[in-house]
């Protein structure tokens, strides 16, 4: 049995949508696909909003300048639940351009809307990989955090 639902995103990612099947398959036979792969009933319905909710901010605005953006502050829950490192590394992945502060909200938001206490670094690169896939004129920094993910040294650069 699987542990949790980005476990089943990235099971999803890794065989469904990156690969860019030639034919969608539709929920319910997707649905069976990953029962068959040991993910439970209740998973996989947790894994259809998350990416429901991921769908439904497809179309963020584009924010062009950094001077713009505001100081972003982690409230309590945030705190809680994503570790230093993560935050870390979100912060570096705005002040690097690769996101601009929509995403890193839509980002946020797809975080917590998971059910992990715990978000860690690892969690974090995954979800920043599933949304700049979801964007629309994200394909540069989507290919950006790709290669950062799959790097062999596995470090980022300040």
């Amino acid at each position: 049995m699987k542990e949790n639902v980005l476990d089943l995103l990235m099971y999803l990612f890794e065989n469904y949508i990156y690969e860019e099947p030639e034919a969608e398959p539709d929920r319910d036979s997707l649905s069976e696909s990953l029962e068959q792969a040991g993910f439970s009933q209740g998973e996989i319905d947790r894994a259809f909003a998350w990416l429901d909710g991921l769908a439904e901010q497809r179309q963020l605005p584009d924010v062009s300048s950094h001077s713009e953006n505001p100081v972003r502050l982690f409230d309590a829950e945030e705190m809680r639940r994503i570790d230093v490192e993560a935050r870390g590394f979100l912060m570096y992945l705005e002040n690097a351009g690769v996101l601009d502060s929509p995403r890193r909200e839509l980002i946020l938001d797809r975080l917590l809307a998971l059910d992990a206490s715990e978000i860690g670094l690892e969690d974090l690169k995954w979800v920043v990989l599933m949304v700049l896939f979801n964007q629309p004129g994200q394909e540069a920094n989507y290919a950006w955090m790709e290669d950062l993910m799959f790097d062999e040294e596995g470090e980022y650069r300040h």
